[in-house]
């Protein structure tokens, strides 16, 4: 085969198997890492065109909910809009599973929930509440939420635009909560053996959300202790 066929094969081959998409994708990125195609030249002419064929591949891969850095990493869009901060161990660790994502809408899901379950659980060890192994998903975020003074029922609906911060407020819970629904119902654990209903494009936008959610949360508990 000339070089057209041999790419047309190998993209083919990754759409029947999109599980391996993106092992190919990832391959493809480190040979233009590594041959300086993120790397910032010297030329002006060069860096100019160099610019523009970047921003084209990004906007490409957004198109996709994918977001490409401008060092050329690959991530699930969405997921470093959480905060790093120093102490959260298990949440990095977390967010790092969902920037390594595949086409698996189980493995993103059930990620998405853990880095959720985590978050609640930092924020209630901040303010030194109790919590123990059998501690429910939906009462961990109710604590979190009311030490945070994040529940619908502490806004002042008295102030313009204050009925509608509640319902936003409102819905952020039922996305943290729908996060773990989904993962009981969907996502990895609880010994599944069949592959998910949900596709990649949703457990993309519940990801995304998910991690909303967590930057919300990590950003008022933030303010709450001055940093």
């Amino acid at each position: 085969m000339n070089k057209e066929d041999r790419v047309r094969s190998a993209v083919s081959a990754a759409v029947r198997e999109p599980a391996r998409a993106r092992d190919l994708v990832d391959g493809l990125l480190a040979e233009y890492r590594a041959f300086g195609f993120f790397t910032t030249k010297d030329d002006a002419p060069a860096e100019h065109a160099r610019k523009l064929t970047v921003s084209a591949a990004r906007s490409a891969f957004a198109r996709v909910d994918w977001e490409l850095t401008e060092s050329g990493e690959l991530r699930p869009a969405g997921v470093d809009s959480v905060v790093a901060v120093e102490g959260r161990p298990a949440i990095e660790d977390q967010l790092e599973r969902l920037r390594r994502a595949t086409e698996d809408p189980a493995l993103m899901l059930g990620t998405a929930k853990e880095m959720l379950e985590s978050t609640a659980k930092y924020v209630l060890e901040a303010f030194s509440v109790p919590y123990t192994p059998a501690t429910d998903f939906d009462e961990l975020w109710f604590h979190a939420r009311d030490r945070l003074g994040l529940h619908p029922k502490d806004v002042d609906v008295g102030v313009p635009g204050g009925e509608q911060v509640r319902e936003i407020l409102q819905a952020s819970w039922s996305i943290a909560r729908m996060s773990n629904v989904m993962r009981n119902l969907e996502g990895t654990g609880h010994g599944r053996t069949l592959p998910t209903g949900v596709s990649a494009q949703v457990a993309h936008l519940i990801v995304r959300e998910a991690c909303s959610v967590a930057q919300l949360v990590l950003a008022t508990l933030d303010r709450f202790l001055g940093r």
